[in-house]
């Protein structure tokens, strides 16, 4: 089959009428497995909050099946999408799902393990000056890192022009695992990027060390020099760190009505957290933590609060492997204007999360019947959902 072949496949979700948020305060929780551990939250409703059901009906639908382990997706201007697939591909696909050849020009990735072609951001300016801005984990001599380079696509869209990588997540570590990836542009023009402290026991305290780009959040210049603002945390020596303590943060999003970041990051068994990012804070890993080790010992001295450290404002145990994330404020189905919206790769569906007084309100798990691993997601000009799966397929969720 060819690679730009548009398959569609028809996936009718549940057509649900439970009616708005507050007729719904009474149900249960969508997390019905038992916990890792015995934690205890910091607040009611940390964890495990009220259950929520669309009211309106949508549809869940296969746009193609013929992308290639794909990572990140961007909506460009004209409303088609930018697509990374892991082994190192751009590719545009339409709104219908018919989708490109491989783009060309991008720098050589590492793909073994969770490496690869990961996030992407479009400049707001695109029309203009046609720069696109993405992470890929770099090889090195010395280990992998997780780099971020940005390129003009060219007029053709064959081609990705004039590359540069323009800031190197140090140090190199030889790990294939714990890269982060994730790129957003805020109201300045700022990138700011997200990295994982790459899961070795040896590099793990690193999170906390502030002369180490691992285990951070971290805001730059288009031209990868530290942005004017930052909190001064990083010092002279890496005045480019917005906050620390995270363990990998694979999801980050800004919310367009109140300017906040907020970020999603893995926990180990268990823990998995979503956070409201303040400049200059610190995230606790791997000193807190809900959750505990593969091999179910302890995270260090077994904390899950400290003081200077702050909570999430939602954990997950067991966990669900959040991976992308949005906030929707388009008007294909207006009860979910201003929800989040996460792609979960183990929990193989994507989540909707309601939040007031960024609290977590609400819960709902959609597409659970397609079994997939939901990679990344974004909100399309048509005010629809779309996302991606690590096994190949572009969704488009809405009516």
């Amino acid at each position: 089959m060819k690679a730009n072949y548009h398959i569609i496949l028809p996936f009718i979700s549940a057509v649900l009428s439970i009616g708005d948020v507050n007729a719904q305060a009474n149900l249960p929780p969508v997390e019905i497995r038992p916990a890792n551990t015995s934690y205890k939250p910091a607040f009611e409703g940390q964890t495990r909050i009220t259950g929520v059901k669309t009211s309106a009906a949508y549809e869940g639908k296969i746009l193609s099946t013929e992308l290639k382990s794909p990572w990140g997706i961007a909506k460009l201007p004209d409303g088609r999408f930018l697509i990374t697939e892991k082994r190192g591909n751009m590719r545009i696909a339409t709104i219908e799902g018919k989708l490109s050849d491989p783009i060309t020009g991008i720098p050589v990735v590492n793909p073994a393990g969770q490496g690869g072609l990961l996030g992407l951001a479009i400049d707001p300016d695109f029309k203009k000056n046609r720069m696109v801005y993405w992470s890929f984990s770099e090889p090195g001599t010395e280990g992998n890192l997780t780099a971020i380079a940005k390129g003009k696509l060219a007029e053709d869209e064959k081609t990705i022009q004039d590359v540069k990588v323009i800031y190197r997540a140090t140090p190199a570590f030889a790990s294939a695992l714990h890269y982060g990836g994730r790129i957003v542009i805020d109201k300045t023009g700022n990138l700011i990027i997200s990295t994982g402290e790459r899961s070795s026991l040896k590099t793990r305290p690193q999170a906390q060390q502030l002369n180490s780009s691992l285990g951070k959040v971290i805001r730059i210049t288009k031209d990868g020099q530290a942005a004017p603002g930052n909190p001064t945390i990083g010092g002279t020596e890496k005045p480019e760190l917005y906050s620390y303590g995270h363990r990998n943060v694979q999801g980050m999003a800004i919310d367009s009505a109140s300017g906040e970041l907020w970020e999603h990051e893995f926990g180990p068994r268990g823990g998995d957290e979503l956070n409201l990012i303040k400049p200059g804070r610190n995230y606790g890993w791997p000193i807190i933590t809900y959750g505990i080790e593969y091999g179910g010992k302890p995270v260090g001295d077994s904390i899950q609060q400290k003081e200077n450290m702050e909570q999430p404002v939602y954990y997950w145990d067991p966990v669900v492997s959040p991976s992308g994330m949005t906030f929707y404020y388009g008007n294909n189905i207006p009860e979910w204007k201003s929800n989040l919206f996460i792609s979960c790769l183990s929990g193989e569906f994507v989540l909707r999360l309601i939040i007031k007084n960024n609290k977590v309100v609400g819960e709902e798990r959609l597409l659970v019947q397609e079994k997939q691993r939901f990679r990344d997601i974004t909100v399309g000009a048509d005010g629809a959902l779309y996302t991606v799966t690590d096994q190949g397929r572009l969704y488009r969720i809405g009516k």
